[in-house]
């Protein structure tokens, strides 16, 4: 098993699940096929994953020295961050609840070695 680098997008305005239909389409790829699959990918959750895995590129090539030729997107991730609640009015007084969801989406890279290609 190789060398692990990883970034982490806080607090971002969208909702986890429509981040994670996108984040299973990358896992287990190579990060520049993943890359172009989220450059043509058009929703904003691909903008927003896009960004997080060339972090966690760079933090694999400049914080532990790794190949980028041989990294591999290990986990793609979209958690629940802190819901907005908000609150509609409906009709006899009620109040309708609108919940705006965030995400905390996160990337791993990691090194494949010769042998598990």
């Amino acid at each position: 098993m190789g060398q692990t680098a990883r970034a982490e997008g806080k607090y971002l305005r969208i909702s986890p699940l429509k981040v994670n239909f996108i984040c299973k389409e990358i896992r287990g790829k190579q990060v520049d096929e993943a890359l172009a699959i989220l450059r043509f990918t058009p929703k904003k959750g691909a903008r927003l994953l896009e960004k997080v895995l060339k972090s966690a590129i760079a933090n694999a090539e400049n914080n532990f020295g790794l190949d980028r030729d041989k990294l591999i997107v290990e986990k793609a991730y979209a958690n629940n961050a802190p819901v907005m609640k908000r609150f509609h009015p409906k009709a006899k007084g009620a109040a309708y609840p609108i919940l705006k969801r965030s995400s905390h989406i996160g990337c791993v890279v990691r090194e494949v070695s010769e042998e598990e290609k």
